[in-house]
C-alpha cells in the first residue's frame, strides 16, 4: 500500500466505514418527473462508485429516483474493467451508437473524452443546476465554453496541522507566506516540520497549488493554450525551494511509509492534503482522540484564499444522448444525495446539504466539524481544467521533483518540464496548441 492509488482506496474504504454512522442531510425525496404523461423516458448511466458493503448502493440511491419520478426511469451499471480502459470503451460505444446517456469520469479524463468527440454540449440543461455545485467543481465539467455534465465530488487541497504542536511552539496557522516561512524555520529549529514537499505527488499537488490562482490549460478557437509558467506556479516553486534550501521542509515522499511514521511521531505537525486525505491523516498518526485540525490553506502562494483540485470527478452527457434535459434533471438531484453519497466515500461537490462528520474523525479532530470545514474548501476552488494525456506531464512533473527534493535540480524545473510535456503530450495526440 505504497502509491497514491492504493492509499486512495484504502482512504475510500476508510471513510465509507466511519460514514456508516451519517444522519440524513440531504436531499430525501426525489424531484418529480419533467417528462410528459404519455411519454416515459429511459436515462442509461454507467458509474465507477465502490459500492461496496455498508455502503449506500447506487441502485438503492437510484431506486428512490425511479419510485418518485415513473416517467424518467433510471438504469444504472457499474463499470467492472479497469478505469484506464473505460475511455476506450466509450469511444466505442459511441461510435456503435451504444453508448450511455451518462458516464463517471475523473476531471482529468474530461478533457480527453472531449477531444475524442465523445461528449454531448449539455450547456443549456446544466445551466440551472449550476448553483448547487462549487463553482471551482463545475468548471472542470466546461471547456471551450461549454458544459458536459454535472460535478460529483472533489478533493480540494487543504492544510492538517497538529493545534497542540503549534501551541508549544508558539505558532499558529500562517496565513501569508511570510509567515509560513517564518513558522517553518522556528518548528526546524525545535525538530519538526509544518510542511511537506512531496515529490511523488508534484503532479496531483503542486499542480492544484499553482492552479488555484490561474488556470494553465485553457481552449481557444479549438487551440489549447497552455501556460504552467503562471505567476501561481513561480510563487509554489519560490516557497518551497526557500524551504528546501532552509531545510524546513519534509522531503519524504507521500506515499512512502517514512510520512507515515512522521505523522505518528510528532516530527511532521503540519502538511498540506487532499481532502479524501482526512481519514488516511488520522489513521497514520494513530487515531483515537488528538488535536490534529483542518484549516483552508493561507495566501502563501498568491492564491488569495482560494484552493485547487487534487482527485476527484464528474458524471458527463455521452454523444447521442436524446433525452438531455431529463438526463440533466436526474444528475443533478443523484450529484446532490449528499448523505448516501457520502457512505460511498466522496467528498461531494453539492453544496445543498453538508454531511456530517463521522464519530471517528470528530474524536482525532479536536471535536471539529471536518466535513463542514471541507465542504468550505470544495467551494473555495480556484478554475482548473487539465488536458488530454494528463498522466505524462504528471509523470515527468513527479521524476522532476524527487531531483529537487534532493537538492539536484530545482523546483521551478518542475514547472518547466510540465509545458514542455504539455505542449509535446498536445503534439502527439495531434491536438492544435497555440503558439
Amino acid at each position: 500500500m505504497n502509491t497514491r492509488g492504493k492509499h486512495l482506496v484504502a482512504g475510500v474504504a476508510s471513510l465509507a466505514v466511519m460514514a456508516l454512522a451519517l444522519a440524513g442531510c440531504g436531499s430525501t425525496s426525489a424531484s418529480s418527473s419533467s417528462g410528459s404523461k404519455d411519454e416515459k423516458v429511459e436515462i442509461t448511466y454507467l458509474h465507477r462508485l465502490p459500492d461496496k458493503e455498508g455502503m449506500t448502493k447506487v441502485d438503492e440511491i437510484v431506486k428512490k429516483w425511479n419510485t418518485a419520478n415513473p416517467n424518467i426511469q433510471v438504469k444504472a451499471t457499474k463499470y467492472a474493467g479497469e478505469a484506464s480502459n473505460m475511455m476506450k470503451k466509450l469511444e466505442a460505444d459511441v461510435k456503435a451508437g451504444t453508448a450511455p446517456d451518462l458516464a463517471q469520469l475523473g476531471y482529468a479524463e474530461v478533457p480527453e473524452a472531449f477531444t475524442k468527440g465523445v461528449l454531448e454540449d449539455v450547456t443549456a440543461e446544466a445551466d440551472q443546476y449550476k448553483k448547487d455545485f462549487s463553482a471551482g467543481a463545475y468548471s472542470l465539467m466546461q471547456l471551450n465554453g461549454k458544459t458536459f455534465g454535472l460535478p460529483q465530488d472533489g478533493g480540494p487541497l487543504v492544510y492538517y496541522y497538529n493545534e497542540a504542536a503549534f501551541k508549544e511552539l508558539g505558532i499558529d496557522v500562517p496565513k501569508t507566506q511570510d509567515e509560513l516561512l517564518a513558522s517553518a524555520q522556528k518548528a526546524a529549529a525545535a525538530g519538526k516540520y509544518i510542511m511537506s514537499f512531496q515529490a511523488d505527488e508534484a503532479g496531483n499537488m503542486l499542480t492544484g497549488l499553482a492552479g488555484a490562482s490561474s488556470p494553465w490549460y485553457t481552449v481557444k478557437s479549438d487551440k489549447w493554450n497552455v501556460n504552467t509558467n503562471t505567476d501561481g506556479s513561480k510563487a509554489v516553486a519560490d516557497v518551497f525551494q526557500k524551504m528546501i534550501d532552509a531545510k524546513t521542509a519534509f522531503v519524504n515522499p507521500r506515499w512512502e511509509p517514512s510520512f507515515d511514521a512522521a505523522l505518528k511521531d510528532g516530527k511532521l505537525i503540519g502538511t498540506v492534503g487532499a481532502a479524501w486525505e482526512a481519514p488516511l491523516i488520522m489513521d497514520s498518526a494513530g487515531g483515537g482522540e488528538s488535536t490534529w485540525k483542518v484549516a483552508q490553506l493561507g495566501d502563501w502562494f498568491g492564491n488569495k484564499g482560494k484552493t485547487g483540485p487534487d482527485g476527484g470527478s464528474g458524471v458527463v452527457a455521452l454523444k447521442g444522448t436524446k433525452h438531455k434535459a431529463e438526463a440533466m434533471k436526474f444528475l443533478d438531484w443523484f450529484n446532490t444525495q449528499v448523505e448516501d453519497l457520502t457512505t460511498q466515500g466522496l467528498i461531494v461537490s453539492a453544496t445543498t446539504a453538508t454531511a456530517k462528520t463521522p464519530d471517528a474523525w470528530s474524536k482525532f479532530y479536536g471535536g471539529q466539524d471536518v466535513m463542514k470545514e471541507l465542504v468550505v474548501a470544495n467551494n473555495n476552488m480556484g478554475d482548473f481544467n487539465f488536458i488530454p494525456g494528463y498522466s505524462a506531464v504528471g509523470a515527468a512533473m513527479k521524476e522532476t521533483a524527487a531531483k529537487a527534493a534532493d537538492g539536484s535540480g530545482k523546483v521551478a524545473d518542475i514547472f518547466s518540464v510540465a509545458q514542455t510535456t504539455s505542449v509535446d503530450t498536445l503534439k502527439n495526440l495531434k491536438l492544435s496548441v497555440a503558439e
